[in-house]
C-alpha cells in the first residue's frame, strides 16, 4: 500500500512538471497579432471649419427719451411685439428751476406788454375814427398790439413746454410720450415706473427705455481663427446649431468677413457674420450661443476609407494602405482626395471589395 501511494505521488509530480514546462513554453511563444479588417464604403465627405458665436438681430434699437424726467407709465414688457409709433412709456418732466423761472418771467413781461399795447390802441382808436390821426399811425398801434399778444402766446407755450413737455400749439404731439421707432419685438425694458431718466443729447447717450429688434431678420456673429480665415469666402453655406436646442439646425449664408483681426486670449480672431434663414415654425432667441459649421468643400457619394488606415511617406507625396493577401498584408499605393479628418476620399488604387488592415485587436479581459 505504501509503495503504491509512493508511485502515485511520483506520477503526479511528473505530470505537474510536464504541465509546468508546457505552460512556460506557451507563455514564451509570441502570438501573431490580429488586426481588424476594413473595407471601403460610399459616403459623403464634408470639410468644414467651426466658428463659435451668438445669434443676434440685425437691427436692434435702444429707444431713448428726448426729455429728462420720471417714468410714470410703461405700456410694454419684454417679448411683446410693437409697431413703429406705438407708445412705450410716458415721462413726467421735472423742470429745471432756472428755465422755469425764466419762462415765468417771460410770461409776466409779455402780459405787461399786452396791457400797455391795448391801452395805446384803445386811447388812439377814437382819435382815428374822428380823423384826428392818420390811418397809418393807427396801424402802428394795431400791429404793436398784435405782436404783444403773439409774444404772450409764445411765452405761455414756452412755459407749458418747460413745465409739462407739451403745449397747446403742438397739436397733441408730446416729447413726454416715448414711441417705438421700428416694427419688432421688445427684447428688454430696463426701467420701471418711478425711475428717473436722462434725455439723449450731444453730451449724453441718455437712458434706455426699451430695446426693440426685428426678430425676423437674424444673423450669426462669431469669430474664425487666423489659420482658417483664408479658407472662407463670402457666400459660403453655413449650418448653424444652437446648444440650447437639440436636433435642430438652421441654414445661413456667410455675408461678412472682418478685414482686420483682433487678439483674443493670445490668438488672432476675425469676426464673421452670416444671415440666418429662419423657416416657418422655427424659433430663435437673441443671445443664444451657437456654432457655425462653414462648409469649405464637399464630395457626395464617393468611395471613402478611414484616414487611420492610410500611411503617408515622409515627404508626404504618396500614400499607401496594407491589403490582406491570404496570411500577409501587402502595401498598396492609393490616390486620395478630400478629407474631413476622420474619413478620406479614395480616388484610385483599390476597389470597394478590398480588405484593408485596420486597428490591432485587443483581447477583452475575461469576466
Amino acid at each position: 500500500m505504501k509503495r503504491s501511494l509512493k508511485y502515485i505521488i511520483l506520477i503526479l509530480l511528473g505530470f505537474l512538471f510536464v504541465w509546468t514546462l508546457w505552460f512556460l513554453y506557451q507563455k514564451s511563444v509570441t502570438k501573431e497579432p490580429e488586426y481588424t479588417v476594413v473595407k471601403p464604403k460610399v459616403a459623403t465627405i464634408v470639410k468644414k471649419t467651426v466658428a463659435n458665436g451668438t445669434i443676434e438681430p440685425r437691427q436692434e434699437i435702444d429707444i431713448k427719451p428726448v426729455v429728462s424726467g420720471v417714468i410714470r407709465q410703461l405700456f410694454v414688457e419684454a417679448g411683446q411685439k410693437v409697431k413703429e409709433g406705438d407708445k412705450l412709456a410716458t415721462i413726467q418732466i421735472v423742470p429745471d428751476m432756472l428755465s422755469l423761472n425764466q419762462a415765468e418771467s417771460r410770461v409776466n413781461s409779455s402780459a405787461i406788454a399786452v396791457t400797455n399795447a391795448q391801452l395805446n390802441f384803445d386811447r388812439n382808436k377814437p382819435l382815428a375814427d374822428k380823423g384826428v390821426i392818420s390811418a397809418s399811425e393807427m396801424q402802428t398801434y394795431d400791429i404793436a398790439l398784435r405782436n404783444a399778444k403773439q409774444e404772450q402766446s409764445a411765452a405761455q407755450d414756452a412755459l407749458q413746454l418747460v413745465r409739462d413737455g407739451i403745449s397747446k400749439s403742438s397739436s397733441g404731439s408730446s416729447n413726454t410720450i416715448v414711441r417705438s421707432t421700428i416694427n419688432g419685438m421688445v427684447l428688454d425694458v430696463p426701467v420701471k415706473v418711478g425711475s428717473s431718466v436722462i434725455e439723449r443729447n450731444n453730451f449724453n447717450e441718455g437712458t434706455t427705455i426699451a430695446t426693440v429688434a426685428d426678430m425676423k431678420d437674424l444673423i450669426f456673429k462669431g469669430n474664425v481663427d487666423e489659420s482658417e480665415v483664408g479658407k472662407v469666402r463670402l457666400g459660403m453655406p453655413v449650418v448653424i446649431t444652437v446648444g440650447a436646442i437639440d436636433s435642430a439646425s438652421w441654414d445661413a449664408n456667410l455675408e461678412y468677413i472682418a478685414p482686420k483681426g483682433v487678439e483674443v486670449n493670445g490668438a488672432i480672431q476675425f469676426e464673421i457674420r452670416a444671415a440666418v434663414n429662419v423657416k416657418e415654425g422655427q424659433t430663435l432667441r437673441a443671445g443664444y450661443s451657437a456654432n457655425a459649421d462653414i462648409v469649405l468643400d464637399r464630395r457626395d457619394s464617393v468611395l471613402t476609407i478611414p484616414e487611420s488606415v492610410i500611411s503617408f511617406s515622409p515627404k508626404g507625396d504618396s500614400a499607401f494602405v496594407e491589403v490582406k493577401n491570404q496570411k500577409t498584408w501587402d502595401k498598396t499605393f492609393v490616390r486620395t482626395g478630400l478629407s474631413d479628418g476622420v474619413n478620406i476620399e479614395l480616388l484610385g488604387g483599390i476597389s470597394d471589395t478590398t480588405s484593408l488592415k485596420g486597428a490591432l485587436k485587443v483581447d477583452e479581459p475575461k469576466k
